[in-house]
Order: structure tokens, then sequence, then C-alpha cells
């Protein structure tokens, strides 16, 4: 498999460090508020990442931090007239709703920041002791011009990035490219003791703390938005590699940004929508597609036009795993008829393919397009005169490729006791021909995303994204 790696900008092939095991960290939320549908692109990326590494043999150590303290969160915690920690509370259970929804799996430890704060003042102390670091009235700041590589992963000098860059505004700081590693308590903000007085962490230290306490001193993988490569990530490489003179992260992967009809996402222009709005009007499955329909690394444009198209070829799929399981109640025959054995045989040749695109550079969108393809021919092949095993085995290398990607996750069979009794109702009408009944339950049940097809076989049941 090879990966592009931000770092050494080219794509390399992917070598753990440990035989068989792969330690990746990926940058959380700041669990303030719903997080919106740019966030939800590195959620699903890094997920699916995490996925298909495990589905060709690694165990994978998989940390997702959650900021729980920084300014965003004193300033909405004090206009809710709450804690920080009850703000915190609040929206990491409303993350893991959305990402359940998002088909994003817990990840490995989903450590917090606030409950990190031993392993961060400890990693500061490392850093004041090999003088990278210093102290001013209670702020503890790292040095960037002791650190000679700094700029290496946004492949720019410190002169350079110093130009234009957003950086923290302290006239005392030693170099306007200085950061906080600790911040001292203002009035009305959460704090804990430290060696330079009460406060609290800046940003960028808590993932190298927890980074390291979790996965050791050098990853495998770091993953988040491109966004984050200067300063959060730049600023990691320098508190992590300047504590311990090891290289931090083997291989820096970053996802391309998401825009709304063709613009940045910005609230100020009436386009910000968090994935809880989208989830009102879309199932997030819809969403998980729509994100790995193109290559990670590219820019996406979201639209209501593309999640429609998005929407449209997930029920493709439903509908090809509907007519599967629907086969499997009729066919028979353990064994493959004479002319099927080129059509099982060519299903192996589709795994080989999704997994040629996949190994190039994690290529969702040409895995898909295998998926699809797969699809077509089955469609077209599969019947109800084919043999069992045939049927069979096109239903396991559809689930087994759907599910590398975290789609399919819904069970067609998978329906409550209500509607199971919905459709009961609606045989014995169509039974005793009342087809003012049977149509009634057919249309009500469509509105709740239930499509009952009546076939010579029988009804078949799909569910609608």
């Amino acid at each position: 498999m090879k990966l592009y790696n931000t770092l050494k900008r080219t794509k390399e092939k992917f070598v753990p460090l440990t035989d068989g095991v792969v330690k990746m960290y990926v940058c959380g939320p700041t669990v303030y508020d719903y997080f919106h549908i740019g966030n939800a692109r590195p959620f699903i990326v890094f997920d699916t990442l995490r996925r298909y590494l495990e589905y060709i043999g690694y165990r994978v150590e998989f940390i997702q931090n959650f900021t729980d303290i920084d300014d965003k969160m004193i300033n909405r915690a004090h206009k809710e007239g709450i804690s920080v920690k009850e703000l915190a509370d609040k929206y990491i259970e409303e993350y893991y709703k959305d990402a359940r929804g998002l088909g994003i799996k817990r990840a490995t430890h989903h450590p917090r920041a606030t409950e990190h704060i031993k392993e961060i003042i400890e990693l500061i102390k490392v850093l004041m002791d090999k003088g990278l670091a210093y102290e001013l009235g209670g702020d503890v700041y790292y040095d960037a011009t002791k650190f000679k590589d700094y700029g290496k992963l946004s492949h720019q000098t410190i002169e350079d990035l110093e130009m234009g860059a957003r950086i923290e505004v302290n006239e005392n700081k030693k170099h306007p490219m200085d950061f906080a590693l600790w911040k001292a308590q203002k009035p009305g903000e959460p704090a804990w003791d430290s060696p330079w007085g009460k406060g609290r962490p800046g940003w960028h230290i808590e993932c190298s703390a927890m980074a390291m306490k979790y996965l050791g001193d050098t990853i495998d993988i770091h993953g988040g938005g491109r966004d984050l490569i200067f300063p959060h990530h730049e600023n990691e490489i320098a508190q992590s590699e300047g504590s311990t003179g090891k290289p931090f992260v083997r291989y820096w992967v970053h996802n391309g940004y998401v825009n709304i009809n063709n613009q940045k996402m910005s609230k100020s222009l009436g386009n910000f929508f968090t994935v809880r709005d989208i989830g009102k009007e879309y199932d997030l499955e819809v969403v998980r597609l729509f994100m790995l329909s193109a290559h990670y690394r590219n820019p996406i444009n979201f639209s209501e036009e593309l999640l429609n198209q998005a929407k449209s070829a997930l029920e493709r799929l439903y509908n090809a795993k509907s007519n599967l399981l629907h086969l499997m109640e009729r066919t028979a025959g353990k064994e493959v008829k004479p002319g099927e054995q080129a059509f099982v045989d060519a299903l192996d040749k589709y795994r080989e393919k999704f997994k040629e695109h996949m190994n190039d550079d994690f290529n969702t969108a040409d895995a898909l397009a295998v998926i699809f393809e797969m699809v077509r021919e089955i469609n077209s092949t599969v019947s109800v005169d084919s043999s069992r095993a045939a049927v069979d085995k096109a239903m396991a290398m559809l689930d087994e490729l759907t599910s590398v990607l975290g789609l399919l996750t819904k069970d067609d069979n998978d329906l409550d006791d209500e509607i199971k009794k919905k459709i009961e109702l609606r045989e014995q009408a169509r039974k005793e021909k009342n087809w003012e009944l049977a149509d009634s339950i057919r249309d009500e049940l469509l509105a709740q995303g239930i499509v009952l097809q009546d076939t010579p076989h029988g009804v078949k049941v799909i569910k609608r994204s």
C-alpha cells in the first residue's frame, strides 16, 4: 500500500514501525457545538482508512481526541450558563450520535484534554528543561526559533510562515511564531495548578501529550484536514520531536477541503451546515458515500444536487443487496451450475481491483466505481434461476467490499415489529382482494422509507435512505 506523505510530498510505500500493527492518531472535534460537514470529512476518511488497514490484516491502535478546553468552550459555556465540563459532556454525546449515523467506529481511545493535564504539564517541563520553552507572567511559550526543523511539514521557512500567518498576539513573546503551551488563568476560567501558577493548556500541546501517551514517541499515521497542517501539526512536530529527539510521525496524511456550492463554508455566507442539519433531510449514510466518492486529497464540493446523486447511488447498492437477499430465500442448489463459474471467478477479480485502487493512496473514488461495476454484473447475471452458491458468493462479495467502506450497514430484513405487522396485514388484504387497504398500507410504509415490491415470488422489502 502507498500513501501520500505530506512531509515528503510524495506517495510512499506504507510500512508500519511494528510488523502487523498500525499506530494512528487523528485530530478530533472541539466539543462546543454539533460538528459541521467540513469536520465530517476527516472523521469519515480516517475511519475508512482504519477499516481498510484492518481489512488487509493490521491491528490498528486508533486514537481520536476531544478538545474539551479552549476559548470557544469557555465562551459557549458562559453563554449557556453551564460549566465547561457540562458543555463538553453534552457535545461529546452529540458527537457520538452523529458519528454513529455516519458509520464511524469508536476509536481505541477517545482521550480528553482535561483528563491529561498531568501528562501535558510533564511535557511542558521537559521542553523548558531543554531550553525550548519559556515563561512570561504565568504563560508558557514554545520558542519556535530554537527548533531547527520548524516549518518542515508546511515546507516553509519560519520567515515565510510569519508573513500573513494567523498567530497569537503578545508583544512580550520573543518571536511572533512562538505559541502558547500553557495559558495563565483569567477571571471566570477553569484552571489547574502548575509550576507556573493556575492555568490551562494551549491547544497544540494536548495532541502531542496524548498521542505519545497512548502510541509512543513515534507513531505511524497522523491524520487531519489540510487546514491543520499549519499551525497545529507543525507545532505538534516541534513539541514532540523537541522533547524526545525522535521522529514524531512517519506518515502525515491530510484530506482536502469541503466547499459548499463551490464556495468556502462560512456562517457569514449562510452556507454553514452541521451534520445534524443534514441528518434532518438525508440518511447520514448518504453523506458517507458522498465523501468517499472523491479522492480524499482533492477538494470536494458539497451541494444538494450532488447529495441527491449520492442518495440515488446508495439506493442502487441497497437494491442490489435486497435483490440478493430475496433470491437467497428462493434459489436452491449448493453447487455452482454449468455456465456460472466465469461469473463466480469474476467476483474475486473485483476484490483484487478494489484492493488495487485502495492500495494506491487510498483511492476510495475508484474503489467505489469497482463496486458499482460489480453490482451491474450481479444485477444482469443473478436471477431466480441461479444456484444458491452463486447468489451466496455475490452476496458475500458485496458485503465484504461495502463493509470496508462502512456502507450497507442497515439490514433490509431488520424491521421493527410494527412494520412487520403492517406488511403481513397488507399481504392478507391482497389475498382478500381488499386493494384499497393494501394500497393504503403500501403508501403509509412508503412515507416511512419502506418500499414494497410485489414479485412473482412474494413481496420484497426495500429500505430507502
